[in-house]
């Protein structure tokens, strides 16, 4: 039985054995030919040991070591530079300069930061709130510098490729407003950071606020917060309200832009987003906020033009000329000038309520100016004020005959509306206030007072004058009722305004003449060379016009050129600058001017002047001037002066047009001329012009222009019901 169960195995396993046996050891191999070779095995380096890999990455860290390496070089320089800063300069605000009148008193200011510094406790809560809710809401926080707002903006100006977002903190804005660290650059910020890092270790949060809120720029030439409340809203800081204190908040991202005065819609929109601002951070309910955000504030006049007048503003571009933009608006000077402070409050007044009359004409269909000022002043949301004013326009100047130097100087009726000085800068037709001159270089040619001229129709295309009829004396009359007179003095003809009498006499120098004769008096704007500069149709300044003028009462002389600056004191008494020659140039000789005098006597007592004593109460004085009416009464001037000083007045509209038909220079401009004169008494007491030695007083016939016989001598009847004779003055 073992037997047979041993076969049995060796039948079942032995065919198996032997296949295993055959395929492994009796099995032929196949030709080494016919296999593929064996490849070996591969080895591949992980990602980080690649060249791809640890090439660039190895550039890349060479360029963090030497960045690193820069940037503590530059670290440490530019923290050894914000240690040279003095931080005392926190507290020092620019000193303005003073200006001085004649007599020693401050009638105005030279400043480049109008402002009015308070304590912290004077600072309103909400706008403190206001202002770290829109500048820096990590204020209490951080120390000098906001890291996460830094690696934001740099992100930010590198995406942009160029800079664009700051991330001041406002202690970064206090050291960079403070030390005029304007550049925007890396180089700048990290600079910023450095000094207002200083800043945090020297002063607590509230100084901080306190320096930073009395420095910022608030707009239209307002800097802290308490010159922006009294500008803004007309009130002190401390009692501004939350809406007010919101959009003084919203003024410092964009001062120019954001300002009411420039933008009352944007204004509006950017105090919105600071109470959203305020509300999200908890400084006001939803409930305030939302009242606030509806409330329309009310915006108070400019005071940006506050104190500053014509005379103020050309002042400051004298001083400027003087000693340079940054030591006339930092340094506190004390400018002594030639200004009267009392004579110039007076043409100021007086320009402005006569003006006033005039625009109160039935006839006067224009704009007014309460009604600009009105427009002007009002708080309308949305809305700007308009940009020119349009009413009617007005200007003096005084000189002081001896030195030229400025008594008063009035540019236009509001400086706050409108910058441009139209005493010193416009250009206008002097109407037949220029006819002075033209009498003057006839007389220099042989004619005297007395000689006869015919005055009548004088065809316009002979003279090249234009007119309402095509008639010469249709050419800026002097009065509403122009007539011809026939054979005339000159002296009648320069007192009475003779538009056809004084050509005629133009003619005999002629045009060239009298064009030379007022450049030597001052007139350096360009006067055409035509028969109607006679009659002012070309455009001179008014402060051209009173220079020319004072040769009259000097004697044929006038001062060199009009100033305005006497002397500049440094704040130790040091004189910086002094007005030590002030020159004169002659015109023509004495026993000339003398004649011209004497017939602008009879101009202000006689002739279109006559209203001055009994309508508008000119003192009693030797005084002398003529009026100005341009073509169509588009301008209306008088120019007038005693023995101490010379006066013109201009009106009219920035853009030529008529104020009025009728509107004459005794109507306008002479009240004016008379308020300033009657004004300037006190301190300068007109003496009686002396006749020079080599004149005499004749008698003259008034129908032939020759000494006078017992037989022609006329008499005729003054404006007081006295006969007297026709007399002149004879070389």
């Amino acid at each position: 039985m073992p037997r047979l169960f041993g076969l049995w195995i060796f039948g079942r396993i032995a065919p198996k054995l032997s296949l295993q046996v055959y395929f492994s050891f009796l099995r032929p191999r196949m030709p080494v030919s016919f296999l593929m070779p064996t490849l070996p095995h591969r080895y591949r380096r992980p990602w980080y040991a690649r060249p791809q890999f640890y090439l660039p990455a190895l550039i890349v860290l060479l360029v963090i070591i030497f960045g690193a390496i820069y940037f503590g070089i530059v670290s440490s320089e530019l923290k050894a530079e914000a240690a040279t800063y003095d931080l005392s300069k926190l507290e020092q605000m620019e000193s303005a300069s003073v200006i001085l009148d004649r007599n020693g008193k401050i009638f105005g200011q030279i400043y480049v930061e109008n402002r009015e510094t308070i304590p912290y406790d004077q600072l309103p809560r909400d706008l403190v709130n206001a202002v770290v809710a829109m500048e820096d809401t990590k204020f209490y926080q951080h120390s000098g510098y906001d890291l996460f707002g830094i690696v934001r903006a740099a992100l930010a100006n590198f995406l942009a490729g160029h800079v664009r977002q700051g991330a001041s903190t406002i202690t970064q804005q206090l050291a960079r407003n403070s030390f005029a660290l304007k550049e925007r650059t890396y180089r700048r910020k990290l600079l910023e950071i450095f000094v207002a890092e200083r800043i945090e270790q020297h002063f607590d949060k509230q100084k901080i606020m306190e320096l930073y809120l009395n420095r910022i720029y608030f707009g239209g030439g307002l800097y802290g917060a308490e010159a922006a409340a009294r500008g803004y809203f007309d009130k002190p800081a401390r009692e501004m309200s939350l809406v007010e204190c919101a959009t003084l908040a919203g003024i410092i991202r964009s001062p120019n832009r954001l300002s009411p005065w420039a933008d009352r819609a944007a204004a509006r929109e950017s105090r919105n987003v600071v109470l959203g601002r305020m509300r999200d951070l908890d400084f006001v309910d939803r409930q305030r906020c939302a009242a606030a955000q509806s409330e329309d504030v009310l915006i108070g006049n400019r005071q940006n033009a506050q104190g500053q007048t014509y005379a103020v503003d050309y002042i400051r571009q004298k001083v400027i000329e003087a000693v340079g933009w940054d030591r006339a608006m930092n340094e506190g000077f004390r400018i002594y000038t030639t200004i009267d402070s009392d004579l110039q409050k007076a043409a100021e007044d007086s320009l402005r309520s006569h003006l006033d009359r005039a625009e109160k004409h039935p006839d006067y269909g224009h704009p007014t100016y309460a009604e600009y000022t009105a427009t002007f002043r009002k708080a309308r949301p949305g809305s700007s004020p308009p940009a020119v004013p349009d009413y009617l326009q007005g200007a003096v100047i005084v000189l002081d005959n001896a030195t030229g130097g400025m008594l008063a100087l009035v540019g236009g009726r509001d400086f706050e509306h409108n910058q441009y000085d139209r005493a010193l800068q416009a250009r206008r037709p002097a109407g037949t206030a220029m006819t002075p001159f033209v009498f003057a270089a006839a007389f220099e040619n042989g004619i005297f007072p007395g000689s006869v001229v015919e005055d009548s129709a004088l065809d316009n295309r002979a003279v090249m004058i234009g007119g309402t009829t095509g008639i010469l004396g249709e050419w800026g009359p002097e009065s509403a009722e122009n007539r011809y007179e026939g054979p005339i003095t000159a002296r009648e003809a320069l007192s009475k305004s003779k538009n056809g009498a004084t050509v005629r006499l133009g003619m005999n120098p002629g045009v060239d003449n009298v064009i030379q004769l007022c450049r030597n008096a001052g007139m350096k704007s360009p006067l055409r060379p035509y028969p109607a500069t006679f009659l002012g149709s070309s455009e001179v300044t008014l402060a051209e016009l009173a220079l020319a003028y004072t040769i009259f009462p000097n004697g044929g002389w006038r001062p060199k050129l009009p100033h305005v600056l006497e002397r500049i004191e440094e704040k130790d008494g040091t004189v910086w600058h002094a007005q030590h020659d002030y020159g004169k140039q002659n015109v023509i000789k004495p026993e000339i001017a003398y004649e011209v005098h004497s017939c602008l006597v009879d101009a202000l007592d006689k002739g279109t002047g006559n209203a001055a004593r009994p309508n508008f109460g000119l003192k009693k004085m030797e005084a002398a001037g003529k009026t100005g009416t341009a073509y169509d009464f588009t301008d209306v001037l008088f120019a007038g002066y005693d023995s101490a000083i010379t006066c013109a007045v201009w009106a009219g509209f920035d853009k030529p047009q008529r104020i009025f038909r009728g509107a004459f220079g005794h109507d306008i401009a002479l009240p004016v001329w008379v308020d300033v004169m009657n004004a300037s008494t006190e301190h300068y007491p007109p003496k009686e012009i002396s006749q020079p030695r080599g004149l005499e007083r004749v008698s003259i016939c008034a129908k032939s222009g020759l000494l006078a016989t017992d037989k022609c001598v006329e008499k005729i009847k003054t404006s007081e019901g006295e006969t007297e004779e026709k007399t002149t003055y004879l070389e």
